[in-house]
């Protein structure tokens, strides 16, 4: 389904329950993975990951800040930050990877969900959340909890796919466990109702991911039911779904990328992974080039904050 006024897509109706599906097989990833705990290619697949999420908000960090990720994972993104000299918690409702990372990494990781999990309000300087929010049931709550945990001025860092993408084949467009589906119009709209100003965005170069960046404003909630419309985004998005037929996808060369790109994945796993002792081992081998440029003798460097990418919106 799609909001006619704002462009807002969502199932309807829910294709499971929301909690339980978690509760039963996300949060175990036997969905996704088929296993309790992570394997040593997902570590490694995640550390990659985690890696290039940490440049993306490297500009944000130029003195040590107190951080919370939720949907926290194994804990690959977290580790990463404490090793760099940051305070860091996560959030995760997988109970087997939250207890992994903090049996294998030291990590402080709260077992749950985002909106039902007691944390600290006013307390985190930066809350990042990577592909969670379009699995939610009530994506405004979820903000708006975080609003109340970041101190005034804080930063929150969403990404989630992007509803307008054409890099995936037709029938992935939508998938099972996304209740919702945004673009960067109603991404950006959500944080404004929930109380944040967007202060940048990205997009990836496949076009499948939108990265929001927003500040914490001093209310909690803003905006009237009309403010919150965006004329024509609805159009737009309809008339880009219905357009990515197959016959267009494989005229392109994302499918041949995306090939590509998983052939590669595998034979660097089997490498990657082949003397594997622990999780701990292998990022600690993986990010050591990392934290030898940006930490020194324990402290991290106090890079001036780069400038943060503008509010502009980047064509398909």
């Amino acid at each position: 389904m799609i909001c006619l006024q704002c462009g807002l897509v969502w199932s309807d109706p829910l294709p499971h329950n929301p909690r339980e599906f978690y509760a039963r097989h996300y949060r175990y990833r036997l969905h996704y993975k088929g296993t309790y705990t992570p394997r040593p290619k997902h570590i490694l697949r995640a550390g990659r990951l985690a890696l290039a999420r940490y440049q993306s908000i490297r500009h944000l960090l130029p003195t040590p800040q107190a951080i919370l990720d939720v949907g926290s994972g194994g804990g690959e993104f977290i580790y990463l930050l404490h090793k760099l000299g940051h305070t860091v918690q996560g959030v995760e409702p997988n109970q087997g990877y939250a207890e992994y990372a903090g049996s294998e990494y030291g990590l402080q990781v709260h077992i749950g969900f985002a909106q039902d999990v007691a944390l600290p309000e006013e307390h985190f300087d930066l809350i990042t959340m990577w592909h969670v929010l379009e699995h939610t049931e009530r994506p405004a709550e979820v903000l708006l909890k975080l609003h109340r945990l970041l101190k005034p001025g804080g930063i929150l860092v969403i990404e989630v796919p992007n509803v307008e993408a054409t890099c995936q084949a037709p029938q992935n467009t939508f998938h099972e466990a996304h209740i919702f589906n945004f673009n960067l119009s109603t991404l950006q709209k959500l944080a404004e109702k929930t109380g944040f100003t967007g202060i940048g965005q990205l997009t990836s170069d496949d076009g499948g991911n939108i990265t929001l960046f927003a500040r914490k404003n001093a209310e909690e909630k803003s905006g009237t039911p009309a403010a919150l419309a965006i004329p024509g985004n609805a159009e737009s998005i309809i008339r880009i779904v219905r357009g990515h037929t197959l016959l267009r996808h494989y005229t392109t060369a994302h499918p041949y990328r995306r090939l590509w790109h998983r052939l590669r994945q595998y034979f660097a796993e089997r490498y990657g992974t082949r003397d594997f002792i622990s999780g701990k081992a292998l990022l600690d081998r993986l990010y050591a080039p990392t934290i030898s440029r940006h930490v020194y003798h324990g402290t991290p460097h106090q890079e001036a904050a780069c400038p943060i990418p503008p509010m502009t919106r980047a064509r398909l």
